[in-house]
């Protein structure tokens, strides 16, 4: 369940279930507000999953089983990976030093399996962990516009910085906890926390105090995040390892060892993953309703899984996600390629083209697509897991 169900149905949300969790899906005209978020600012609930972690032996416990150093000091966070023994991603997740706890925010449907893990290795370390997805409502302030909308409405602190940094204050008479974002949407962006019985005012005062802000759902979310080029865990990031994708914000190659972490830094060390997460804009916009559409997904884009093939028609990998991007009028995709093709592709001169089924079942019928540079959109901010293939 969404914390404000009743506030957003006033505001005429529709829903949708993701993890087990029930999410806006948008509140009308998703690309009309998607552009309202690229101009200024927007405010989603987020749907994640809480783990809090307590105990004198906290902060060694879960930097002993994820891929990034654990912040020591208050008031600091952390994107980190769980990897299986094989590197491969079984959750992603943001560690928040919040003094005497840690507090962990994951994918919804990742929250309790996680507490069932990491309390069966729990032997002599003193460690609580449970899960606390209901007792804290999580709002996301995403646009150019989001530093000035956060300012008007907090009292106390200024604005957070660096990214995932954060500082306590109040919204109204409400106490929350405002986190620096790291640009997922590829704009500026916070997060703000607060307890579940005082969530109803807090996005009120997010909406309607102080400089103006749309509220935005899932459907937005999906869209601002493919135009900035970020992989997100449903779609890119489960299963795979992190070598692929570029997550080099999410890996600490100098902490001790963590599990998964032989196969990560052999990949690193040879210096070439398997494949390579790029970006396709296909040259016949799939659904292009604009300014009054009802944000429908056009029935060309390709499924997840779709197969792309290179100009001899030889399978070289597949489209992870596509949506149609309100900012730039066109279709587009992330895809997972073969890296030394993605490689030549990028050094290419010329405009490189290659080739998507229109389904992501066996398919006589494909679509010429672009390979282009991530992100697909400039905007105010840069997102951090924006695919970074550097040479070690």
């Amino acid at each position: 369940m969404t914390v404000v169900t009743e506030v957003h149905e006033e505001h005429g949300a529709t829903f949708e279930e993701r993890g087990g969790r029930r999410v806006v899906t948008d509140y009308g005209r998703p690309e009309r507000t998607h552009r309202a978020v690229r101009n200024g600012a927007g405010v989603i609930e987020m749907g994640y999953g809480v783990v809090v972690v307590e105990g004198e032996d906290r902060i060694e416990f879960v930097d002993d089983t994820v891929s990034n150093r654990v912040p020591r000091a208050d008031g600091e966070g952390v994107y980190a990976l769980l990897l299986d023994p094989n590197g491969r991603i079984e959750t992603d997740l943001y560690v928040y030093n919040a003094g005497e706890r840690l507090l962990c925010f994951t994918p919804p449907a990742r929250a309790e399996p996680l507490v069932d893990d990491w309390s069966e290795k729990v032997f002599i370390q003193d460690v609580e962990i449970r899960e606390a997805s209901t007792d804290f409502a999580v709002f996301g302030v995403h646009g150019p516009k989001s530093t000035e909308k956060v300012a008007s409405v907090l009292t106390g602190p200024g604005s957070p910085e660096p990214e995932l940094s954060f500082v306590r204050g109040s919204m109204g008479d409400e106490g929350v906890t405002v986190i620096a974002g790291d640009g997922l949407t590829g704009e500026e962006g916070y997060e703000v926390v607060c307890a579940a019985d005082a969530a109803e005012r807090v996005f009120e005062t997010l909406l309607t105090f102080g400089m103006n802000a749309v509220p935005f759902g899932y459907r937005t979310w999906e869209t601002l995040t493919i135009e900035a080029g970020t992989p997100l865990f449903e779609t890119e990031l489960e299963g795979r390892i992190p070598n692929v994708l570029g997550l080099r914000n999410a890996l600490d190659f100098e902490k001790g060892c963590f599990v998964g972490q032989e196969v990560v830094s052999k990949v690193e060390n040879r210096g070439r993953p398997s494949q390579r997460l790029i970006g396709l804009r296909f040259a016949n916009t799939v659904d292009g309703s604009g300014d009054d559409g009802d944000g429908s997904v056009g029935t060309g884009l390709p499924d997840s899984g779709a197969a792309v093939v290179d100009a001899d028609g030889e399978r070289v990998g597949e489209v992870t996600r596509a949506e149609y991007s309100p900012s730039s009028d066109a279709s587009v995709a992330l895809a997972l390629v073969d890296y030394e093709l993605a490689g030549t592709l990028a050094s290419d001169d010329d405009a490189a083209t290659l080739r998507v089924a229109s389904g992501s079942e066996t398919t006589d019928e494909y679509v010429d697509a672009d390979v282009v540079g991530l992100p697909f959109v400039e905007g105010s901010a840069v997102s951090a897991r924006r695919p970074d293939y550097r040479m070690p």
